[in-house]
């Protein structure tokens, strides 16, 4: 169920109230060519309370398509790939990438605290950040298609962390 907070409320006291039902897990994603879809990447980040988001890169992203979403989440912005590494630490990095995948959606184990990283339409995952992650995961697909739109992959990806980590989506009386 969605949480409203009140319309008095200023957007600093909305978060603070928000913060204590954020989840172990972060979202990063390569700025993506298309401005568009970074920001409803933020907008479905915000609606499984990510504790944050990393944007890798210094292309801008279009903050109407994260439908004033991005007002209420924390924002790392990364210039690239060293600088977002720095800012992960030794948090687990799973990536999200067919061409390269050690496991499927279907069978992948999600690591605690974890960061999920997408790439960019155009280019992928950088191979440093491949490198860099504990796993790599691939959405099956099953027509011709290569790729699943980014902010397409980004809410089954989440929808999935959600479904089989956090206890408030079991069924009611469970």
């Amino acid at each position: 169920m969605a949480r409203v907070p009140s319309f008095e409320m200023t957007i600093e006291e909305q978060r603070a109230e928000l913060a204590p039902l954020r989840v172990d897990m972060s979202v990063a994603v390569t700025r993506a060519k298309n401005p568009f879809n970074v920001g409803t990447i933020i907008r479905v980040a915000h609606s499984f309370l990510v504790r944050e988001i990393f944007l890798i890169g210094t292309d801008a992203y279009y903050e109407r398509a994260s439908m004033g979403m991005h007002r209420y989440e924390t924002i790392v912005e990364c210039p690239d790939e060293d600088a977002f590494l720095e800012a992960v630490g030794d948090r687990p990095i799973c990536s999200v990438e067919r061409d390269h995948a050690d496991t499927t959606l279907w069978q992948v184990d999600y690591p605690r605290d974890v960061v999920l990283l997408f790439g960019n339409e155009h280019d992928g995952i950088a191979p440093q950040l491949l490198a860099a992650s504990s796993q790599v995961i691939a959405i099956p697909m099953y027509g011709v298609n290569h790729s699943y739109p980014v902010a397409v992959a980004a809410g089954m990806v989440l929808c999935d962390w959600a479904r089989r980590r956090d206890p408030r989506g079991a069924p009611p009386g469970a």
